[in-house]
């Protein structure tokens, strides 16, 4: 009996994304707290923008509390980076970094 290539893949490779090591999207619950802590986040940078330590501080604690909240994602570490950049405070990238786990759950793409 001769097994066919897809029947090898199929019987050693796992099916579901969670067992390769892909992160699924987060749960409603979890995903608009998130977004709460990123709102909050965004706005307050606002005002922190001319005070680069506590913009600095308010930016790690951010991607502290995301990374509890959502898990595991890569999303988050080009979001600190991009906040990082003088001058991007007014430009709200927690937000948007929330918003794409929340549609992706993941940063790769699909095989």
């Amino acid at each position: 009996m001769e097994n066919t290539p897809g029947q090898f893949i199929e019987r050693y490779v796992p099916a579901n994304d969670e067992s390769i090591g892909r992160a699924t999207r987060p749960s409603r619950k979890r995903f608009a707290i998130a977004l709460a802590v990123a709102a909050v986040s965004d706005v307050i940078a606002l005002w922190t923008e001319f005070a680069p330590p506590l913009q600095w501080t308010l930016d790690l604690i951010t991607a502290a509390l995301l990374f509890l909240i959502l898990g595991r994602r890569w999303a988050i570490l080009p979001g600190l980076i991009a906040e990082a950049i003088p001058g991007l405070a007014a430009f709200p990238v927690w937000i948007l970094v929330v918003l794409w786990v929340g549609l992706y759950g993941h940063t790769g793409r699909k095989k």
